[in-house]
């Protein structure tokens, strides 16, 4: 049998949208996972952290919350993340989890000087995302679900830049050869990028934007999701392999 993959749940849902499960729910989904092929660990609810033997690898989710706030959970979760980067786990961190990862490894995390990403956006690959295992069969240019306030405004020591938007200059990154961090949200699907604008329509006004042509834009983002699913799938092979 398949070791499992842990999932480190950073977070959960806006309000309107829980109907639809939670964080991990949505990432099992897309990631091609069963459920006896994921260990859901609620981190921010307190559930205490595993030791990192017998999981495959680990995915850490989006959150509501702020990697800067430096709240106890998240601290104890960073320092879990170092030490798992550092022994070789295969790692996958999605917009919160993505910045924690950063600011685990010594990289900087704070408000993203271009304010809010939302929608479904372009993201753009950088030149070392031809050589990566998860990227390097993935279009050039390519749609992601975007929504955050926060972004890496400086890598980790030794990390590699493999994507950036309009919005942000860090859209992915990998650490080491099986430590990833993507910004965007691999795991939404348009119903859920709708779900979440309509709950930031306040919100979104107040800063300027558009909220209806924010929705109008709103689309599938095949290639995002295939960027996930690549990670399940290269950490399943690099296994089969030792």
């Amino acid at each position: 049998m398949n070791a499992p993959f842990l999932i480190l749940e950073t977070g959960k849902p806006v309000a309107p949208m829980r109907r639809h499960g939670d964080f991990a729910h949505w990432i099992r989904v897309a990631a091609g996972l069963s459920r006896d092929d994921a260990v859901v660990v609620d981190v921010e609810r307190g559930e205490p952290l595993p030791g990192r033997e017998g999981f495959a690898g680990a995915i850490v989710t989006g959150s509501g919350a702020m990697v800067t706030d430096r709240l106890d959970w998240s601290e104890a979760t960073a320092a879990w993340l170092r030490d798992a980067a550092h022994a070789g786990l295969p790692l996958f961190g999605i917009c919160y989890g993505h910045q924690l990862l950063a600011h685990a490894l010594g990289g900087e995390v704070g408000d993203n000087p271009r304010g809010r990403e939302m929608g479904t956006l372009e993201v753009e690959l950088l030149p070392a995302a031809a050589h990566d295992a998860l990227f390097e069969a993935i279009p050039a240019r390519f749609a992601a679900q975007l929504t955050h306030l926060q972004s890496v405004l400086r890598m980790p020591d030794g990390a590699v830049a493999l994507a950036r938007s309009a919005g942000d200059g860090c859209q992915a990154f990998r650490w080491g050869e099986s430590a990833w961090g993507v910004q965007f949200h691999p795991e939404f699907s348009a119903t859920h990028m709708r779900g979440y604008i309509q709950a930031r329509k306040v919100a979104l006004q107040r800063e300027g934007l558009d909220p209806q042509a924010m929705l109008a834009a709103v689309g599938a983002a095949p290639e995002a999701r295939r960027v996930l699913r690549r990670f399940v799938h290269v950490v399943r092979e690099r296994a089969d392999a030792r």
